[in-house]
């Protein structure tokens, strides 16, 4: 879990967070047992931003590390959980809805949770039909 917390933090310093000034970085660990990592990148229209979390999973996805997430790090100035746009991805790609979520701050975790206890009842349907790929 230390190196997890690290790459977090590590990866909060390479944010780019020019509007807000709060930097956040995201640490996954996915099933292959590789550690990717994402940070908040902001855009000056705002809505194009992307959260520190989603660039970790698209990164994951991209770079061919793994397609489940069986633990992350989400390192920030105060020791924040993902907003909720960032758990519905995360449901997505979540190895099980138990798997640990750590909020960390300057000082070390502040928080250990799983994850269905930040999104209890992620959206789902029975309507919504994956095709294939």
């Amino acid at each position: 879990m230390a190196d997890l917390i690290q790459a977090a933090i590590e990866a909060r310093e390479r944010a780019y967070a020019p509007y807000s000034g709060y930097s956040v970085g995201a640490a996954i660990l996915t099933e292959q047992g590789s550690i990717v990592t994402g940070g908040n990148v902001e855009n000056i229209s705002y809505g194009a931003t992307i959260c520190a979390e989603r660039s970790a999973v698209v990164r994951m996805l991209a770079e061919g590390a793994g397609s489940k997430v069986c633990e992350l790090a989400v390192a920030s100035k105060d020791g924040v959980t993902p907003c909720g746009i960032c758990l519905q991805v995360l449901q997505e790609f979540a190895a099980s809805p138990q798997f640990k979520v750590h909020s960390v701050d300057q000082t070390g975790i502040v928080r250990s949770c799983k994850f269905q206890d930040l999104l209890p009842h992620p959206f789902v349907s029975p309507n919504v039909r994956r095709t294939e790929v």
